[in-house]
């Protein structure tokens, strides 16, 4: 059995949803984000990445992520089907002022890429402690 293209508008319609990406499935790479507690938790999608090729930056409030993937053909061969995207892939994400990026841990295991985002300690509920002249201090949820 032999794969044959046999329609140029099917291609031309797959080739722009792997550009440009559908509601149900985005160009860029797949992410869940939450916050557990007092973490922020994100994971993203990228199966067949070589965890080597995963690169991540913060600078100021933005958290840039880039991984590769590289084809699975050798070179020189012709492909035949090639649905899966492969080179490079970025997705950036605005953080808030109340995380702790210098805390951001990482971790990757079964193609998902887990960051986890402690929330920072001045953006905590705190007790602040406040006195009523001569009287005893009493203490005030913020």
């Amino acid at each position: 059995m032999m794969l044959m293209r046999t329609d140029a508008f099917r291609e031309l319609d797959r080739l722009s949803q792997q550009l440009l990406g559908t509601a149900a499935r985005p160009a860029a790479m797949p992410m869940d984000a939450y916050r557990a507690g007092d973490e922020f938790v994100v994971h993203f999608d990228l199966p067949g990445i070589d965890p080597a090729t995963i690169d991540l930056d913060v600078e100021r409030n933005v958290l840039t992520v880039r991984a590769e993937r590289r084809s699975p053909a050798p070179e020189g061969a012709e492909m035949i089907a090639s649905e899966r995207s492969s080179g490079p892939h970025t997705r950036q994400l605005i953080l808030g002022d109340t995380l702790d990026t210098e805390r951001i841990d990482a971790s990757y295991d079964a193609g998902v890429l887990t960051l986890r985002l402690p929330i920072s300690e001045k953006a905590k509920p705190r007790k602040i402690k406040i006195s009523e002249g001569a009287s005893a201090p009493h203490q005030l949820t913020a």
